[in-house]
């Protein structure tokens, strides 16, 4: 299954497609736009991605996941396009038979999408304003241009 999707997450259908008998422990990470003091009034992000080079480093980080933790079920999903604020832009989901080893390997999918996943977000305000943002948070240099996928 792709990673990236224009269409709206469902966390539900991710938590069905990791479910199995004697995995009774359920780690679900559900990340979204968000609109605060430090980020300013943000009404939407619009995530642009590599999509070809997504696909190969997601299934390093899943496979790396299988090889520290073999008995635990992962899924992962990616918003690409705009998404309003308070919407999912990404969701992890991991399955093992203890929740500690399903907390670990969620916690470890989405920390490796964040530092390694080419997909990059322009903030747009509610003032019809925009701005690049680093996948670490910060601000993308005002002279840099706009990455674009191939």
């Amino acid at each position: 299954m792709p990673i990236l999707t224009p269409d709206a997450l469902d966390p539900v259908a991710l938590l069905a497609e990791v479910a199995a008998l004697g995995l009774g422990g359920t780690a679900l990470f559900v990340g979204s736009v968000r609109r605060s003091a430090e980020d300013g009034p943000v009404a939407a992000i619009e995530y642009t991605a590599y999509d070809a080079m997504v696909d190969a480093e997601a299934g390093r980080i899943l496979a790396e996941s299988a090889l520290r933790w073999p008995e635990t079920r992962v899924a992962l999903r990616h918003r690409v396009g705009r998404v309003e604020a308070g919407q999912a832009s990404v969701v992890a989901v991991a399955a093992s038979p203890h929740r500690a080893e399903a907390f670990a390997a969620c916690r470890y999918v989405i920390e490796e999408v964040k530092k390694r996943l080419p997909v990059w977000k322009k903030e747009i305000y509610e003032n019809g304003s925009a701005e690049w943002r680093a996948n670490d948070g910060s601000r993308a240099a005002a002279a840099t241009p706009a990455p674009r996928a191939p």
